[in-house]
């Protein structure tokens, strides 16, 4: 209908059909325009560059599922992308990334897959896109303990201690809490125990899985009882408790790469180097997907504030979800410098 419609000789004979013929085109107009945000909305929904879901590595430490969790909500709602997790460990999770079975790997820490990190990164197949953080390892006292024995400040002088540490499986000796057997950090825990000379002093208990470690050491230090073990952060655990470094012999790059061989035939003490932490990705990704990749590209967090999300996780007995949340709505400052302006608008829109 054109505007000369309604000033046809025939339309002004009608006063009740011009009317009526006004009162269609009207509501017409009305009912675009109502329609008008609904179709702009639409038009900026974001649409996920791949046909499927994207695949994340659910390692089973606290700091990499929360950190898949705030980076699967990111993709979902700033991007469009429907996600999963694929529950695994750090080296079948490394296998998996070289087959195109992942998609991306939030968290691997480069000292503790240093030799299988190279040779995955030389087939191509794989790419390091940013790295998140430094993380550590260390060996630990809580600071009761430190107050208590004040003359313990290095690792090597554990022996002369051994009867605060008293392991109640074999009372002669103390118990020194490892790595989580299977673990990366298993391999450096038992090859530093040995080359420190514990073996004669004290067991190397070797949790069966993280949740077991976590659940002794904290029932540990809740009643306030004497425990000396190896630990990672950040993680809840280090982050809530009150705990002090035990000295070890200056880091040698030499020697920390024997310790990281389970052939190792002559280990020697070192400490721990600073640890990278990085995200990688399937090279094919990178191609099908590249602004998903400059998106987990950007993905930094500061030290102190995982520290501060791991211990809100611990406190409150969050699952990682929840933590995830927590993180997004209360660390916007961090998390917006990773995305583009309307990316975040999406985001923050979504909370």
């Amino acid at each position: 209908m054109s505007i000369s419609d309604f000033s046809s000789p025939r339309a002004a004979r009608s006063p009740r059909l011009s009317r009526t013929v006004l009162g269609v085109a009207l509501s017409a107009v009305l009912a675009g325009l109502s329609l008008a945000p609904s179709v702009s909305m639409a038009a900026e929904a974001p649409q996920c560059e791949l046909d499927r879901a994207v695949r994340f590595g659910g390692m089973n430490w606290e700091s990499n599922l929360v950190l898949v969790e705030v980076e699967r909500f990111i993709a979902k709602h700033g991007y469009g992308c429907d996600t999963e997790v694929l529950p695994t460990e750090t080296l079948p999770a490394l296998a998996a990334l070289e087959r195109g079975d992942l998609d991306v790997n939030s968290e691997i820490w480069l000292n503790s897959t240093l030799e299988p990190w190279t040779k995955a990164e030389a087939s191509g197949r794989v790419k390091r896109i940013g790295d998140i953080y430094m993380g550590g390892e260390a060996w630990f006292i809580p600071k009761y303990t430190a107050e208590r024995l004040p003359e313990l400040k290095k690792a090597a002088d554990l022996p002369k201690f051994k009867e605060a540490f008293k392991d109640p499986e074999e009372p002669s000796k103390g118990r020194f809490y490892g790595c989580p057997a299977g673990w990366g950090c298993e391999v450096v825990s038992t090859n530093l125990f040995n080359a420190l000379g514990l073996g004669d002093t004290f067991t190397l208990f070797s949790p069966g899985t993280g949740a077991t470690q976590k659940a002794a050491l904290t029932a540990a230090y809740q009643r306030k009882e004497n425990v000396v073990f190896y630990y990672w952060y950040p993680t809840p655990l280090v982050g809530s408790m009150d705990l002090v470094k035990l000295e070890l012999p200056p880091y040698d790059a030499d020697k920390q790469k024997c310790l990281t061989d389970p052939n190792c035939e002559n280990p020697q003490a070192s400490d721990y180097p600073e640890n990278p932490v990085f995200t990688a990705v399937a090279t094919k990704f990178t191609q099908d997907a590249p602004k998903l990749t400059e998106f987990l590209s950007q993905v930094k967090v500061p030290l102190d504030v995982m520290n501060q999300t791991m211990a809100y996780m611990e406190e409150n007995e969050a699952e990682p979800q929840p933590t995830a949340m927590w993180f997004l709505k209360n660390k916007q400052d961090v998390w917006t410098g990773w995305l583009p302006a309307d990316v975040t608008e999406r985001v923050k829109a979504a909370l």
